[in-house]
């Protein structure tokens, strides 16, 4: 058997490789390969599916999350609560607008602890990020309650969780703004960059489109200082086709983490749950191993075993965010977090030999090596 990879994502593409391939083709030759009518209909269909108004198609997820913010005018001198266990580009959204990130701790599902919310708020407080990490969404029940009785914005970052719901509705249809990356090893990855957002605001959605194209609506006539983060055709068309399998991927994906939860018997691993009312699409299925975590990923490697930490330092302790000036320790659970997690090989074309051996090797650890 060849090394197992954490990710991969050729045989997404080859089982959907004649769809793929015609679209691509009907793509390139139409001669028309920015804006057109496979973006416009990318839009709708995308919107549909995650159950707003709108949708606009955007270059990247960092661009999405940056925009949003710009187009809800928050910027220098406003804060903006967020979670500490996250990829940068979620702070990165608030930062580059000059906003402060304010960081929460994480719950026992990996996301934002929604009772941890309001001791951060202060007069300074514009808006709170959820990422729904992992695939899994977060309590947006509670989250937004929070957001209406203290008048805040609302804005999500869907990157990991396309089709993910919480009481029945979809990520990326609760706030303000929702906020898609399409990078190719996501669940409904593109075939290079791609992003997008969604919300129920027309006002938002115009202002969205006038941004992502040079901060302009009709063509050399700019209104403000915008940016290109335009959805190619070919990435749209080729979505296209993925958003109509998309059911199929995400049922596929959850019975390959329930083979992970129902195989996986090692105590030295802490396995992942699911809060009540949500769902997870298993973006990444992610173990904790206290103490031993890195002992497990050697010895996976040395079994032929690709894994990825997510992520081994926290946003708040990269040296990009220094200026914060926040001591080590100063979120314990998403430290603790970054030093235990790991994440197993998990991707769509799977084999049941290959989640055998990954979970085999999983079981013997600490009975061969400590």
């Amino acid at each position: 058997m060849d090394k197992i990879m954490q990710s991969r994502m050729d045989r997404g593409f080859y089982k959907y490789q004649e769809e793929y391939e015609q679209k691509a083709l009907e793509v390139l030759r139409s001669g028309w390969y920015i804006l057109g009518k496979e973006d416009e209909a990318f839009e709708k269909e995308f919107a549909e599916y995650v159950g707003t108004k709108y949708a606009v198609g955007l270059a990247s997820g960092l661009d999405a999350l940056w925009l949003a913010f710009r187009v809800l005018g928050i910027g220098k001198g406003d804060e903006v609560i967020v979670q500490g266990n996250t990829y940068i580009a979620s702070v990165m959204g608030i930062t580059i607008n000059d906003a402060t990130p304010v960081f929460v701790e994480p719950d026992q599902y990996y996301q934002i602890d929604a009772d941890k919310i309001e001791e951060k708020i202060t007069d300074k407080t514009k808006a709170i990020l959820v990422v729904h990490l992992y695939g899994q969404a977060a309590n947006m029940t509670k989250i937004q309650e929070i957001c209406k009785k203290h008048n805040l914005k609302l804005v999500e970052d869907c990157a990991q969780s396309h089709g993910a719901c919480h009481n029945g509705k979809m990520t990326g249809s609760f706030g303000d703004i929702g906020c898609f990356s399409f990078y190719p090893s996501k669940n409904m990855g593109a075939f290079g960059d791609a992003g997008a957002i969604t919300t129920d605001d027309p006002e938002l959605a115009r202002l969205m489109k006038i941004y992502r194209n040079y901060g302009s609506e009709k063509r050399y006539y700019n209104m403000v200082v915008g940016a290109n983060s335009r959805l190619d055709e070919l990435q749209a068309g080729l979505l296209r086709v993925k958003l109509k399998h998309m059911a199929e991927i995400t049922q596929e994906r959850e019975k390959l983490a329930k083979r992970y939860t129902e195989g996986i018997d090692n105590p030295l691993v802490i396995k992942p749950t699911i809060a009540p009312n949500s769902t997870s699409v298993w973006h990444q299925y992610v173990l904790r191993v206290p103490g031993k975590r890195d002992d497990l990923k050697q010895y996976l490697e040395d079994n032929d075993i690709a894994t990825i930490i997510h992520y081994p330092i926290p946003p708040h302790r990269s040296e990009a965010y220094g200026y914060l000036n926040m001591a080590e320790g100063s979120l314990p659970i998403t430290g603790h977090y970054a030093n235990e997690v790991i994440s197993l090989p998990m991707y769509n074309g799977m084999t049941g030999e290959e989640q055998d051996k990954v979970i085999d090797c999983i079981n013997a650890f600490g009975k061969i090596k400590q």
